[in-house]
This record gives structure tokens, C-alpha cells and sequence, in this order.
């Protein structure tokens, strides 16, 4: 009988404690001050890039991994910024920098747009992800792996 504690990897489920930082330090987000939370390998949980880096650790562990745009949210793209219509906003609605407006997308779903710039006439909406172009830190402490449950 193997007694080796299983590692991440395809069809376990992980319970971890994690933090997410930018490479200046700027901590983003971090579940360290409460309970782990659980996912399973390939859920979409995680993106990919973050995923692979779990692989092989095992309960106990505790590593940091530096995590580039790309396999993180992407680098910017200049596309994904838009100018459009003031007319599209609500009249009288007050709109400034850096606030996040939800738009519909081709597909009928909600996609948020971060106002960078707006006069009378347009308004330029930010369509990246807001840590797209940042390199990452990625804090994670594994506390039980498991197999999957396979529905």
C-alpha cells in the first residue's frame, strides 16, 4: 500500500489557501485570513497558467511562482479598447475614470468595460481584463488533495 500523500495533478481536488499579487507588492486578493477553498484539476476554476504551476505539490506545501501576462490574463490589448457613443450611456448619468460599466456582449451575456477617458461626445471603455500586461505573484499553501469525483 502506498501511504505517499497524493500530489496535484489530472482528476484530484485541491483545498488551498492562496494570494495573488502584483510584482510590485500590491496584494490583489488572498483567502489566507479564512477557510481554504476547493476546486477540481480542469474545472475552469483556475486558469491554466495558474493550474500548471500546482502540479506535483502535496498537502503541506507552500510555494510562491511568479506568473507572466501570458499565462495569466493576457497581455493588453489595444483592440479591446473601444470609443463609443455617449448617446449609449443613460442621460444624466454620471460617469468618470476607472469606473466599471457592464455592456452586453454579441453573445447576450454581460461584459465589464472600465471607462478610461469621455467627453461630450464619446466615452473610451477598457474591454481588458484589469490585470492584463501584469506579471503576478502567486502565494499558495496546499492543505488536502484528493481524488475527483467523477459525475
Amino acid at each position: 500500500m502506498n501511504d505517499d500523500p497524493l500530489a496535484v495533478g489530472e482528476g484530484t481536488c485541491v483545498h488551498l489557501n492562496f494570494a495573488l499579487r502584483l510584482d510590485d507588492g500590491e496584494e490583489v486578493d488572498s483567502n489566507f485570513d479564512r477557510d481554504p477553498v476547493s476546486f477540481t484539476v480542469g474545472d475552469g476554476s483556475l486558469l491554466p497558467g495558474f493550474e500548471r504551476r500546482l502540479f506535483g505539490l502535496s498537502p503541506g506545501e507552500r510555494r510562491e511562482f511568479t506568473v507572466p501576462p501570458e499565462d495569466a490574463f493576457g497581455q493588453h490589448n489595444p483592440q479591446n479598447v473601444q470609443r463609443v457613443d455617449r448617446d449609449q450611456f443613460e442621460e444624466g448619468m454620471e460617469l468618470e475614470k476607472g469606473l466599471v460599466c457592464s455592456f452586453a456582449d454579441a453573445a447576450g451575456g454581460e461584459l465589464p468595460g472600465v471607462i478610461v477617458a469621455f467627453d461630450d461626445a464619446e466615452v473610451t471603455v477598457d474591454f481588458n481584463h484589469p490585470l492584463a500586461g501584469r506579471t503576478l505573484v502567486f502565494d499558495v499553501q496546499i492543505h488536502r488533495v484528493e481524488p475527483a469525483e467523477l459525475h
